[in-house]
């Protein structure tokens, strides 16, 4: 574990060659979010090139990036060298509309009276809670008002409700991935252990029973027969991650779908957002919701403040989503390096996962945060299985701490 303070464009000059083994982060998306200085701009080519010397050959980068400037991220990920190999998305339905109200404002230019609807209860207790400026920003009070002009219901833009992560990879040395995973241990992704977990043992036994193979959805073998057998772990990992509301949503709009026997029982009155109006999901010989077919991280609203006193990073990314990143691309106990840590999300989750850690971070405010983050997960170790913390004795912390370099 090894925590750095300092601007990346410095410090990553101070690591070795091919000394780590994947990357995963979340660095600034060049929107100036919330007049954040460090949010002027995507990284520099030049930072990537230096993310691209000091991993493995064959070693992935998993960078987020925002909606409007990705095309941006990916361009300077891939002329510093790197290949691009996909994108992940990331789908919320959490996200804050930024929209500005045109109505209102031409009706504020113009001197028109707008007709109060009353007050929205649920915004003003969001507006007046510690941390979120944003709706403060906004000047959004809880009233609602309503105007005639023509251009009243009229914004600029919509509710963010996706993350792009790009998906990058270092060329491999050698001739084959098996040969550079050999040589390196890097390369290839960890399909087993991102397998998506069937929600019910009737899930998993109904899905084991129809034999139908689903590689539109990425679910089941690697063989790409109609007719392969399931796995037992779970559905192969798709290029797209739920939250949690996001997938509650996603079920609430196609029901409950279950086809187990002829395709020609298909109910087309069940689509998906996916599916373009197609009963896409309807293909595949089990039931359920559609949010099924891809990872759904739990969130929790201890995560964020957990250590802490009080988290102010403005975006905070969720552990377990974290954690399924850096497991997904990177060896067991391997080194995954995050050059833009924040509040310490991805160190907190290598350090749940089993995985070295190296953090950069320029802000020292960010890294103390960072620091008393990973240092309580140090103390009190996560059981994924029970969803709880573990008790640790005191001489067990000191001897994890010495081995941390805490």
């Amino acid at each position: 574990m090894k925590l750095i303070l300092g601007d990346s464009v410095d410090k990553l000059k101070e690591l070795d060659d091919n000394s780590i083994d994947s990357i995963v982060t979340d660095p600034p998306y060049g929107l100036s979010f919330m007049g954040k200085k460090w949010d002027y701009d995507v990284p520099s080519q030049e930072i990537f090139e230096e993310c691209l010397r000091v991993l493995k050959p064959g070693g992935y980068l998993l960078s987020f990036a925002g909606s409007r400037t990705y095309h941006r991220m990916a361009v300077r990920v891939e002329d510093a060298g790197f290949e691009i190999r996909d994108q992940i998305m990331w789908i919320y339905g959490s996200g804050f509309p930024k929209s500005h109200n045109i109505g209102k404002s031409v009706d504020k230019l113009l001197g028109n009276e707008r007709e109060s609807l009353g007050i929205d209860k649920s915004k003003a207790r969001k507006n007046g809670r510690e941390g979120n400026s944003m709706g403060k920003q906004q000047g959004q009070t809880g009233e609602i008002t309503k105007g005639q002009s023509q251009y009243e219901g009229w914004g600029t833009a919509l509710k963010p409700a996706h993350e792009p992560i790009v998906m990058a990879r270092k060329p491999l040395s050698e001739k084959t991935v098996a040969k550079n995973v050999l040589e390196h241990g890097t390369g290839g992704i960890n399909i087993e252990e991102s397998r998506i977990p069937y929600k019910s043992k009737d899930d998993m036994e109904i899905r084991k029973n129809t034999h139908r193979e689903t590689n539109k959805l990425g679910d089941g073998n690697f063989g790409g027969g109609k007719y392969s057998q399931p796995v037992e772990s779970g559905r192969f990992p798709a290029n797209i991650i739920l939250d949690k509301e996001a997938g509650k949503l996603l079920d609430e709009q196609t029901g409950e779908l279950s086809t187990v026997g002829s395709p020609k029982k298909i109910d087309n009155s069940k689509t998906s957002i996916f599916g373009a109006g197609v009963p896409g999901f309807q293909m595949y010989g089990d039931k359920g919701g559609a949010s099924r077919f891809f990872y759904c991280p739990k969130t929790s609203k201890r995560d964020r403040n957990e250590g802490v006193d009080g988290n102010v990073h403005p975006t905070v990314k969720p552990t377990d989503l974290m954690l399924y990143l850096i497991r997904l691309v990177t060896p067991k106990g391997g080194t995954t390096l995050d050059p833009f840590m924040g509040s310490g999300s991805s160190g907190k989750a290598a350090t749940r996962g089993g995985f070295d850690f190296v953090g950069i971070e320029r802000e020292k405010e960010y890294m103390e945060i960072a620091e008393a983050r990973i240092q309580y997960e140090i103390d009190n170790p996560y059981n994924e299985e029970t969803k709880t913390r573990i008790t640790v004795k005191k001489e067990v912390k000191e001897k994890v701490n010495k081995f941390f370099n805490f």
